[in-house]
């Protein structure tokens, strides 16, 4: 049986499954430094997100949240990712579920006039280096970031894709 798949915004409402899926991600598969206390963003996701033109969505398989992704509307014709996880066993194979959320995020940045988008992520997750690169992000060096750039005190790699 094919399984439900949608893309819905989520809300601060949503708050509690969404630090259910991401912080495990980071910090017992990835052995991210980094805990709820450094994320506020994750407990406020309407006014981190929403509220400043962005937006937070989550990818739900048969109605559970699966994977997220969520832009910061940096100004500028510009939006900063953040937040993009896929629980493990939904990663890769047929769904395809990272390259939904990203197609849709990139479908939103065109539809509102965004012309830059820009990531920070970490060294430990490779797959998602690859996958960023196979889209046409480009790396760059963290001194060839805009300043508007929200920077995250973790991120060590940087990444840029004109849209």
């Amino acid at each position: 049986m094919t399984p439900e798949i949608k893309i819905a915004p989520v809300y601060d409402d949503a708050s509690p499954a969404v630090i259910d899926l991401i912080l495990p991600i980071q910090t017992i598969e990835f052995n991210v430094n980094v805990s709820l206390e450094d994320q506020p963003d994750l407990i406020e996701i309407n006014s981190n997100y929403h509220a400043g033109g962005g937006g937070f969505w989550g990818i739900f398989v048969d109605e559970e949240l699966v994977g997220t992704i969520a832009l910061i509307n940096t100004g500028h014709k510009a939006g900063a990712i953040r937040k993009m996880f896929v629980k493990k066993e939904f990663r890769g194979g047929e769904l395809r579920l990272a390259q939904r959320l990203l197609d849709h995020l990139i479908a939103y940045c065109r539809e509102v006039g965004m012309t830059d988008l820009y990531l920070g992520t970490v060294a430990q997750l490779k797959a998602a280096h690859r996958f960023y690169e196979r889209n046409g992000f480009q790396k760059i060096a963290m001194s060839d970031l805009p300043p508007y750039f929200p920077r995250m005190n973790a991120d060590t790699i940087f990444y840029h894709l004109p849209i």
